[in-house]
């Protein structure tokens, strides 16, 4: 089954920093990325782990989730990153450029090493590179643990030498690859990270459009990211009451034997049915009902 926490807006927060760590304790965001990864330098790691630990055992973040994400596997720094951050029980380790399913499995190990039980502490994979797309199946059935495939269009881009657009049609093969086969495999899909955060109406747009391809939440990098990003993953109550309409009609209809039917003029079956399921799920997740 697919795992049900809402992840609309995924925000990463530099590990090194306890201010904008405490900062992002007051946000009304779904889920807090603490990262060792790409938003630390290098001589910062150590601190960025100490950081990231006390936080994780200190700070009130009210709803939201709390994750860590380590460096990537292979790079000598993974180790140090789970051996600070797991005593801290976070709610999940996001791993940073997955190319294959045992890397997937390996952290998995080193968490149950640590004596999480599956349903304790997931994993979330980023799929940011040109092997990542290729192995994307084996990747998606790696571990019981895996709960979301994050897309990562930057490091994409760089890696199969495109040149990065507003239109983001270079990556577009890539981005619909992350949300087809996570949801083949039962998982939650992460999009990509809009950079320009001063620029609203352009974060609302992509943002919208991950929505219609079916991802479940955003990546962000800004707090003023997090109510444009939520609302645009999160069914409005128009939508939430025409998917209600349906799935009641849908029933009434079962009951005296039939499949399909119409309503307000359109034909309703399967599918359509499924689809305001899905409406009524996401609309759950997000406390919305």
């Amino acid at each position: 089954m697919t795992d049900m926490t809402s992840r609309r807006a995924l925000l990463y927060i530099p590990g090194d920093d306890p201010r904008k760590i405490a900062k992002a304790s007051t946000l009304d965001v779904d889920c807090i990325c603490l990262d060792m990864e790409d938003g630390v330098a290098l001589n910062r790691k150590q601190a960025a782990r100490q950081s990231i630990a006390r936080a994780l055992v200190e700070q009130n973040f009210g709803r939201a989730e709390r994750l860590a994400r380590i460096n990537p596997i292979g790079s000598g720094l993974e180790m140090d990153d789970l051996a600070a951050v797991l005593p801290a029980h976070p709610h999940g380790i996001v791993i940073p450029k997955v190319e294959d399913a045992e890397q997937v499995r390996w952290v998995s190990a080193q968490i149950a090493a640590a004596g999480y039980a599956v349903e304790e502490m997931g994993l979330i994979c980023m799929i940011e590179t040109a092997r990542a797309i290729v192995n994307l199946a084996s990747i998606a059935a790696a571990d019981p643990r895996l709960q979301a495939l994050i897309f990562g269009a930057e490091d994409l881009a760089n890696d199969i030498g495109a040149l990065r657009t507003p239109a983001a049609w270079e990556v577009f093969y890539a981005r619909s690859a992350v949300v087809t086969y996570a949801a083949a495999f039962n998982l939650q899909a992460i999009d990509m990270v809009y950079v320009d955060f001063q620029d609203e109406a352009g974060l609302r747009r992509e943002a919208r459009q991950g929505a219609e391809m079916g991802f479940a939440g955003k990546q962000i990098i800004h707090p003023r990211q997090v109510n444009p990003v939520q609302e645009a993953f999160t069914p409005g109550e128009a939508e939430i009451a025409h998917a209600r309409r349906i799935v009641e009609a849908f029933a009434k209809h079962q009951t005296s034997g039939k499949g399909a039917f119409a309503l307000d003029g359109k034909m309703v079956d399967a599918p359509v049915v499924k689809a305001a399921e899905s409406i009524l799920g996401r609309a759950r997740a997000a406390g919305k009902i």
